[in-house]
């Protein structure tokens, strides 16, 4: 584009682009930045751009509808050219996604990084965790196959164990009283519209606050080096993205997905289990009174969202106490436990 054409050009778009871009591509790195545990915040953006283009994909094919979602499903797997991978990669990617968020909000936690004045953006990770973990429950329901179907009963049965609005928001997510037609339809809509319009805004808003408070800096670590966004964290990424590629598509020929039977209503599992993220709160409900259970799990999600906050009350009373390595260290080791357990007992 010559300069006439870029005159012409900026005329009718006052932008200027090549500032912008100068900002983004000169953002300004602490050193840490370069290992790679600390690197992990773009994972979560790359693994939201192979969901998002791998559910395109999807879509083509996928029929949201009781009398032809599973056999749909089956045709996309079993029949449609590079069916299976294109859906193994949106299997084992939302997986990931819930992994890499965790694991770059528990660095986050243990460093300390959601310090003033980066509050609000420790509660924008929480929001986009909850989002995720929308958006594979929704996503499971989809394949409306025996196991997905039950497990949709199941979980959103818990629904109406929330007090004031569990019944009325229990009946408007199913659409009735029992998982059905509008269920699915309207999962469907969350899966490929709400949701992933959510978590996008969130993860903008993320990235908008990154850029403006800078990538927070480690306790002792203040005076360490600066290096620029690109080429050498750009690199990072990209390597990042190649490698999630190649360990999707892995998975996927060792663990392809399957399809199981087909949803029956009228016949109930032996064992029904929802996906490994809900084991916690698989166990909690399974050994606790239901309400005892949903009001331990509430309280759990207030105080990891307003971590900051009560941190700083605590610091206050008890200022020599690590608050952050006490808490986080429990809830790991409680998230372990949970897990382990649920996954090794059938």
């Amino acid at each position: 584009m010559n300069q006439m054409q870029e005159k012409k050009f900026s005329e009718r778009l006052p932008i200027d682009f090549k500032k912008i871009a100068e900002v983004i591509l000169n953002e300004p790195i602490p050193g840490h930045m370069k290992n790679w545990f600390y690197a992990l915040g773009a994972t979560p953006l790359v693994l939201f751009i192979f969901q998002v283009v791998t559910g395109i994909l999807l879509t083509f094919y996928y029929v949201p509808s009781p009398d032809l979602a599973y056999q749909s499903v089956k045709y996309i797997t079993e029949e449609v050219r590079l069916g299976f991978w294109i859906r193994g990669l949106h299997r084992w990617g939302s997986n990931l996604m819930v992994i890499a968020i965790f694991l770059h909000m528990v660095r986050v936690f243990f460093t300390r990084a959601y310090r003033k004045p980066r509050e609000l953006n420790w509660i924008l990770g929480i929001l986009m965790l909850i989002t995720t973990l929308g958006l594979c429950f929704t996503g499971y329901s989809l394949i409306y196959n025996q196991l997905s179907y039950w497990a949709t009963t199941v979980g959103t049965n818990m629904i109406k164990e929330i007090p004031i609005f569990g019944s009325l928001f229990l009946r408007f997510l199913r659409g009735g009283e029992t998982v059905g037609v509008n269920t699915l339809t309207r999962f469907f809509d969350l899966h490929i519209g709400l949701l992933p319009t959510t978590l996008f805004v969130l993860i903008i808003l993320h990235i908008v606050l990154v850029r403006v408070h800078g990538v927070s800096r480690l306790e002792g670590y203040e005076d360490d080096e600066i290096y620029r966004f690109y080429p050498e964290h750009m690199y990072h990424v990209a390597v990042i993205a190649l490698f999630l590629l190649t360990v999707m598509s892995a998975l996927t020929v060792v663990l392809p997905p399957g399809v199981g039977e087909p949803a029956d209503p009228s016949t109930t599992p032996l064992h029904i289990k929802p996906e490994w993220y809900f084991y916690w709160i698989y166990f909690l409900l399974k050994y606790l009174p239901i309400k005892l259970g949903i009001a331990l799990i509430l309280v759990a999600l207030i105080v990891a969202t307003f971590w900051p906050f009560i941190e700083d009350i605590l610091k206050k009373k008890f200022p020599k106490v690590k608050w952050h390595y006490i808490v986080g260290s429990v809830a790991i080791v409680l998230l372990l436990i949970f897990t382990v357990y649920e996954t090794i007992i059938y």
